[in-house]
């Protein structure tokens, strides 16, 4: 087994959190995921990693996977400064993932809760959501209140926020 995808598996049940898991080939893009996610009945999420522009406060902003943003409006909206993209560097350091594979599961090697989480507060009407369970040859689903559950055991700062206008 993937060492990567046992970690989160073996934290998940540590933490009685049920899943479904789906394998399949690497899908780094949201494009590539859509053909596999086709068995999951769950909200598929994208996640994006930034960073601030001294470097010194890193993000993970959570959205609906099929939604767009827009960085200006987002550094805005988070009320952080300017925002970039980090590094591939930064992603293993912190998150201990590689690009393509981003997920709030990399929290698990966030030992110093080094990263703040915004996640689009739409995702709280979901009933399950899907991520990679931190490498992009699997993709889980797990219910929207187990992923609050795993978020308060990570210990980082996380919030619900609005990310786009509704109408």
């Amino acid at each position: 087994m993937n060492p990567l995808h046992k970690k989160v598996f073996d934290l998940l049940h540590e933490l009685s959190i049920s899943y479904e898991v789906v394998y399949h080939p690497p899908a780094p893009t949201i494009e590539d995921a859509l053909h596999y996610w086709k068995d999951l009945e769950s909200v598929h999420c994208k996640n994006l990693f930034f960073r601030n522009h001294k470097g010194n406060k890193h993000y993970l902003v959570i959205f609906h996977c099929l939604q767009q943003l827009n960085i200006h409006d987002l550094e805005k909206r988070l009320k952080q400064g300017k925002l970039s993209f980090a590094s591939p560097e930064r992603m293993n350091k912190f998150l201990g993932v590689a690009p393509g594979s981003v997920s709030p599961f990399g929290l698990i090697n966030d030992e110093n809760n080094h990263i703040h989480v915004f996640i689009d507060q739409e995702l709280l009407k979901a009933g399950k959501l899907s991520f990679h369970p931190n490498d992009n040859t699997a993709s889980l689903s797990i219910s929207t209140d187990d992923f609050i559950k795993f978020l308060k055991y990570s210990g980082n700062g996380y919030e619900f926020l609005a990310l786009y206008d509704t109408v």
